[in-house]
């Protein structure tokens, strides 16, 4: 009798600790997270706050409003740029949404709908001489390593680039506009709204009014996952109806990420 009631005993606790487990497995379901993988130094659309200490910007607003709308909680996970498509592919990150260029990607990630047109432009110091992209001959320009601007000067500018002195990459553009203060370099290659916020905080700066070559921003996906991606989609769709894109844009007018928009206008 005591041997069949240790083993009563025994299949009932490890019946509850099967039901405690399948409820807990659901209760982790209903709290999704949705990692977004970003580069903390790319003002306006992901970079920190120096007055909160928190990661902020134009594509992090947006992401934070997806969440909302669906319930996920938003982790903003800083990543190198370099890095992004082994972060994307161990499924470290849900997405790459961080001013990230469609034009010449689009095989390689499952994309949204283009939201944001976008140039890749050059500043050069206001005393350098330099004012058009043919005055750049024999000139030391820096990019950063694996971007838009990189991409288009070894590919349909290659010819451009050539004609440079040098073309250097290097990890952020914080450190590159050191380099372009201290001399080291004489012109910076990068995307347009990325050079308005560094033309903001610098008087000594100024573009060019030729541009290297233009693109769209989407949010980029590992390749095939379509039903996230699809989510996405849905409710940008419905945020840019509701007019809830335009007024995000418009905390960042400094930028010029107004008339940047393709969505939401």
């Amino acid at each position: 009798m005591k041997k069949t009631i240790a083993l009563l005993l025994c299949a009932a606790l490890a019946l509850s600790v099967l039901v405690s487990g399948c409820g807990k497995k659901e209760e982790a379901n209903d709290d999704k997270t949705f990692t977004v993988g970003f580069d903390a130094e790319f003002p306006p659309y992901g970079y920190k706050d120096a007055d909160s200490d928190e990661y902020v910007g134009f594509d992090l607003d947006l992401a934070e409003e997806v969440c909302k709308r669906n319930g996920w909680t938003l982790v903003k996970q800083p990543i190198d740029w370099d890095s992004k498509d082994m972060e994307l592919g161990s499924g470290s990150i849900d997405c790459i949404w961080n001013g990230f260029t469609v034009t010449g990607r689009e095989d390689k990630y499952t994309w949204t709908e283009p939201y944001l047109d976008n140039s890749q432009v050059v500043i050069v110091k206001k005393d350098s001489g330099i004012e058009s992209l043919s005055d750049l001959e024999g000139r030391k320009v820096m990019v950063q390593a694996d971007s838009s601007a990189l991409a288009a000067l070894e590919g349909d500018q290659k010819e451009l680039a050539e004609t440079f002195g040098s073309l250097e990459q290097i990890a952020d553009y914080n450190s590159a506009f050191m380099n372009l203060e201290s001399g080291a370099v004489e012109a910076v290659a990068l995307d347009y709204g990325v050079a308005q916020g560094y033309l903001n905080s610098n008087e000594d700066f100024v573009m060019l009014d030729e541009v290297i070559s233009t693109e769209q921003y989407a949010v980029g996906f590992k390749l095939g996952n379509e039903e996230l991606r699809d989510q996405v989609q849905k409710t940008l769709d419905e945020m840019a109806e509701d007019g809830t894109i335009m007024k995000i844009a418009e905390k960042y007018s400094d930028y010029d990420i107004p008339n940047m928009l393709l969505i939401g206008k």
